[in-house]
């Protein structure tokens, strides 16, 4: 991986070099990366793969227009023809009054430590010998599993460097481990599939290969037996991996982009009551550790924590410089998109959901994208468990569930304390009171 002073060097020499072409304003990213993944089925290896990866764009701005240009080749003469494209091919395109660097009060003035890189190159064979233990850790938890979809390791380190010509200069190094597995099991009334994972800034904090293993072999062997279900508008209870899926469509809703275009179901909704009282979305950019923190946005913004919605009330929208200028806004520090951002957890464990539903569905997973963003309808394809009486009365599948958000979002009854961040944006279990679900 070149290093970060190395990749700093290099950046400066793209904006000079755009400037020199013509560009009244030039910003610049440089990124580098390296890493492994081993993945075994049925013990055996199954892939094995290195990488080693570099990068740079450069994005020039002439009178108002914008072109990019981007290189893998780091030589002078690269840096030069990359510099040279991007200003030419600014001046091929059309002037906008809201393209342009962020404004330089925004840009961070200080890069702090957010704790994100733990370098341990694993070795093949050890990798291997982790993607093994979480295969057969899977495998053996019943001997209704008869396939796998694999076990898998990975590990990866990369850097990221952004200047612009406002002179801000800054970067920051990050390192993540996963493992995973996806196994197979079947009985007279067919096939099941289901897996488990762990993601960590921190090969340290890592669950145990074999205690995820476990949890894939047996969320799959849980939804043997699956049978249909008849139309009906009943409770609808998200676990939590499922649930964050929720806040994503909410993210979608509020970004600069959908909203200038008007292509979004909460087009003019900041300081309205879009979930209900008690309900907040909060993003921690700085969180220690986290999958999703950074200290500034993709063009040198200064993140900042924030409740997106508090107490129910959205408080704003996530834009980048140039969305916000199409609305007259300030940017939020959200090019590149949010950072950390989960619902805060509630009292009620999974299990006193259950009690609280009584009688309805348990989606565990979610198949498919049928969700309008214009008008927020939603339907989804879904398997999980229906439940009679706060108890699990057998698994579902082939149903669809369909609403829509804005009335899903009023309509949480509560939320679980599982809270568990397991990618950028995260989710406790979500009790909706009432959906359409379909199936035969």
């Amino acid at each position: 991986m070149s290093g970060e002073r190395d990749n700093e060097s290099l950046a400066g020499q793209l904006l000079e070099r755009a400037q020199a072409h013509g560009a009244d304003q030039a910003e610049t990213g440089v990124q580098a990366a390296t890493g492994l993944t081993a993945a075994v089925r049925l013990g055996e290896v199954d892939t094995l793969e290195y990488h080693r990866d570099k990068g740079a764009t450069v994005t020039a701005f002439v009178g108002g227009a914008k072109g990019s240009a981007t290189t893998t080749d780091f030589s002078e003469a690269a840096i030069e023809a990359t510099a040279e494209k991007a200003c030419a091919l600014a001046r091929q395109t059309s002037s906008d009054p809201a393209n342009g660097l962020a404004e330089p009060d925004k840009l961070a003035t200080e890069i702090p430590d957010l704790d994100l890189d733990h370098p341990a190159e694993i070795e093949p064979d050890e990798a291997i010998e982790r993607a093994r233990a979480c295969e057969a850790a899977a495998r053996g938890v019943d001997e209704r599993i008869t396939n796998s979809e694999g076990g898998e390791f990975e590990w990866g380190r990369g850097s990221m460097v952004y200047a612009n010509s406002h002179g801000f200069l800054g970067g920051y190094t990050g390192t993540r481990f996963g493992i995973s597995a996806a196994v197979v099991a079947s009985d007279d009334a067919g096939m099941q599939r289901d897996y488990w994972f762990s993601t960590a800034r921190d090969m340290a904090d890592l669950e145990d290969a074999t205690d995820i293993g476990r949890r894939a072999g047996e969320r799959t062997v849980r939804r043997l037996g699956a049978g249909r279900l008849s139309t009906a508008r009943v409770p609808v209870l998200y676990e939590a991996p499922a649930a964050a899926s929720l806040l994503g469509h909410l993210v979608s809703a509020v970004r600069g982009p959908n909203l200038y275009r008007g292509s979004s179901f909460l087009v003019n909704a900041a300081g309205e009551q879009v979930l209900n009282p008690g309900l907040t979305i909060r993003e921690e950019p700085h969180r220690p550790k986290g999958l999703g923190s950074a200290p500034f946005d993709a063009e040198g913004v200064v993140t900042r924590e924030r409740n997106l919605v508090d107490d129910g009330v959205l408080t704003g929208y996530c834009l980048d410089s140039y969305s916000a200028r199409k609305l007259g806004m300030a940017t939020t520090g959200h090019a590149g998109g949010v950072h950390n951002l989960y619902l805060e957890a509630g009292d009620k464990s999974p299990e006193a959901l259950l009690q609280e539903m009584g009688t309805g569905l348990l989606v565990t997973e979610l198949i498919g994208f049928g969700v309008n963003n214009v008008t927020g309808d939603y339907s989804r394809g879904a398997a999980g468990f229906w439940v009679e009486s706060g108890e699990i009365a057998y698994p579902v599948e082939e149903i669809t569930i369909a609403g829509n958000l804005k009335t899903m979002y009023r309509d949480i009854a509560a939320v679980g304390s599982d809270l568990e961040f397991r990618g950028n944006i995260a989710s406790p279990s979500v009790l909706i009171g009432e959906m359409t679900v379909a199936g035969q």
